[in-house]
């Protein structure tokens, strides 16, 4: 047995327990695979915990959590429990907490996925977005005056720092130079409006590209950057953008790239704990029928994977999901894949350790 990794669990809501177990199937056959052990601690928190306790994270937890490699996320989010105190307290603490700066969302189309543009296949759909992962509009700053009359103020304010900036848009040049497929670089923003916000960020982005000579450079406004998605999405090799703006295209992404069942993405801290998860939310309404798509979540396992330096464990689960995907499922919907969730976790593990 090589190194073993210890990664933490939060299986979450909904259909998160579910999608949560088949990845940790495939995992473990690819540990077996490749040689390697996954130590695994699992972690009750979400909705239930805050319906029983009222607590979503607490310190004590994040201490524990700390001391991982890694965290395999299932989703959070639960009907019971109102918008933005599961998604603050759990998602967004965990990243400020563990300094989580980036968010990693490759937006790859795959053989014999849909997608909802036409005439475009896996060669056009191929990219990846890095979006700042700690600042901006979730930083959490600003108020309100006068709240609740008719002269009520909200007011929520854009946090940039040059820190925050560079070490993102670094991480993203680092990132295309490890791709090695279109070499180019594109800063999404919207500096004609955002003058102070993204003249920082456009005048970090090209102060660091001068370390990077092979690295073409590019920008794009984030309704441009929109418009071109769906238009020419082989225009892009990697995006980089702010907070807010990331999670706007990382979803439109995933529509382009045949929707929630197959889109993963990871919270990234180069040096520390990065936690990986499928991008759908809890789907409540399909849990414990056997028929969520598991895949998201299995592809959010192989990157984590890649992420613990186990890349050839990683570039085997994802061929095993193209396979799967190719000769087996007609559908990624949930209850359209012609087998259970259990039976597609299934189906991978076995491609994992045929190859």
């Amino acid at each position: 047995m090589g190194t073993e990794y210890h990664v933490g669990v939060i299986p979450g809501d909904g259909t998160g327990p579910e999608v949560v177990a088949e990845g940790i199937k495939v995992l473990n056959a690819a540990a077996d695979r490749f040689g390697f052990g996954l130590k695994y601690t699992t972690y009750d928190l979400g909705g239930e915990r805050y319906k029983r306790t009222g607590e979503t994270l607490p310190d004590s937890v994040i201490r524990e959590l700390k001391q991982h490699r890694a965290i395999f996320l299932g989703a959070i989010g639960h009907p019971e429990v109102a918008p933005g105190i599961l998604e603050k307290g759990i998602l967004l603490k965990a990243r400020f907490e563990l300094d989580q700066y980036i968010n990693l969302r490759p937006v790859k189309l795959y053989e014999g996925v849909d997608t909802p543009l036409k005439n475009k296949g896996p060669a056009e759909i191929d990219f990846v977005v890095v979006r700042e992962n700690t600042e901006g509009l979730y930083a959490g700053a600003g108020g309100f005056l006068k709240k609740g009359t008719a002269d009520e103020i909200a007011i929520q304010e854009s946090i940039n720092t040059r820190k925050g900036a560079e070490r993102c848009i670094r991480y993203a040049f680092d990132v295309t130079r490890k791709r090695n497929k279109g070499k180019k670089l594109t800063l999404c923003g919207k500096t004609n409006v955002l003058t102070f916000a993204f003249d920082l960020w456009e005048r970090t982005f090209y102060e660091v590209a001068k370390e990077y000579p092979d690295i073409a450079t590019d920008y794009a406004h984030v309704d441009a950057t929109c418009m071109w998605m769906i238009k020419n999405p082989e225009w892009f090799d990697v995006i980089v953008t702010d907070n807010m703006f990331g999670d706007i295209i990382t979803d439109l992404g995933a529509m382009i790239q045949g929707g929630m069942g197959i889109a993963s993405g990871g919270n990234i801290n180069p040096e520390g704990v990065s936690m990986f998860e499928p991008i759908g939310g809890s789907a409540p309404k399909y849990t414990g029928q056997n028929v969520i798509n598991p895949l998201a979540a299995i592809m959010a396992g192989a990157m984590m994977l890649d992420f613990l330096g186990e890349e050839q464990a990683a570039a085997c689960i994802e061929a095993a999901a193209q396979k799967a995907i190719t000769k087996d499922l007609p559908s990624l919907e949930a209850g359209k894949m012609g087998r259970g969730t259990r039976e597609v976790g299934d189906l991978v593990c076995r491609y994992v350790l045929e190859q």
